[in-house]
């Protein structure tokens, strides 16, 4: 007697896990609105010699203090030079000093992080001392201490920002190694004789870069921010460069007479911070599983 015939239902396919991060990322609208000024801003600064063909360091000084109109969208400086191509120029200046101090302070304070919260003992209370002691001195104070010692400059702010951020990813990453070094996978991979550098690097650390990443992006924010404020003291980025931060610093005299010279560029600092808030806020919804919905 034959078989009847049946039908199975296909297996199940999971979704990747890059669709299903990107689906928990962009839920938001918001992250959405912070993805978009991210990319923004990046466009800005990659075409600028499209978007401000006459340079940031044009003068005219006939056409001095000039309001926004068809001719300069956003105005005219002391100097006459063109608010918007120093805007944009700008968006260079400061999009690399972010990215760039966040790459001094990621890597160092996830590597004391990694080294303290694995070995413990001695070695934890050495590095979270001396991550203690900076964290006692304001931000600020330390930073103008480093360009300082380090001279005014567009690479000295990138150094003190850079390493006034440290401690914040040392005590996380620590944070997250001292709670993952107790699972089983790390107790297996030690009893079949993987090494301390192994262990870490393959076994601890993919585990604990989650809220890494999450910190980077909000730090590339608060790294722009607080580039444009030693900008402001006269300590960054030097003239001619159009640094947003030395920018309001020129355009704060001129307030009542020319509002725009200090205003849009405070504008675009806010923007950019503001892009890479709401992108680190979405990546951290979308990474901790104890927000997943």
């Amino acid at each position: 007697m034959a078989r009847p015939l049946v039908l199975e239902a296909p297996p199940a396919v999971r979704p990747r896990f890059e669709a299903v991060f990107l689906r928990r990322l962009f839920r938001r609208r918001l992250v959405i609105v912070g993805a978009l000024l991210i990319a923004g801003v990046f466009m800005v600064s990659l075409f600028a010699p499209v978007l401000a063909p006459q340079g940031y360091d044009d003068q005219d000084l006939l056409k001095r203090l000039r309001p926004p109109s068809p001719a300069h969208a956003l105005g005219t400086d002391m100097l006459g030079r063109d608010l918007l191509a120093r805007i944009v120029w700008g968006a260079r200046i400061s999009l690399m000093v972010g990215a760039l101090a966040v790459s001094i302070s990621l890597p160092t304070g996830s590597l004391l992080g990694l080294l303290s919260g694995f070995y413990g003992g001695n070695t934890d209370r050495v590095i979270m001392g001396l991550m203690d002691v900076k964290l006692a001195f304001p931000g600020i104070l330390l930073a103008l201490a480093v360009v300082a010692a380090l001279g005014p400059g567009l690479y000295q702010v990138m150094i003190a920002v850079g390493v006034n951020q440290i401690p914040a990813f040392a005590r996380l990453v620590r944070g997250s190694v001292l709670s993952v070094r107790k699972h089983e996978y790390v107790d297996a991979a030690r009893a079949l004789g993987a090494r301390d550098v192994r262990i870490m690097l393959q076994h601890i650390l993919p585990n604990v870069i989650a809220p890494v990443v999450v910190l980077a992006t909000l730090d590339v924010g608060t790294a722009i921010l607080a580039s444009a404020g030693l900008s402001f003291l006269g300590l960054g980025a030097q003239p001619p460069l159009p640094d947003w931060g030395g920018m309001i610093n020129q355009g704060r005299a001129f307030l009542r007479t020319a509002w725009w010279v200090g205003v849009f560029p405070g504008f675009a600092i806010m923007l950019t911070v503001l892009g890479f808030n709401l992108m680190g806020d979405g990546l951290r919804d979308a990474l901790d599983p104890r927000l997943r919905t």
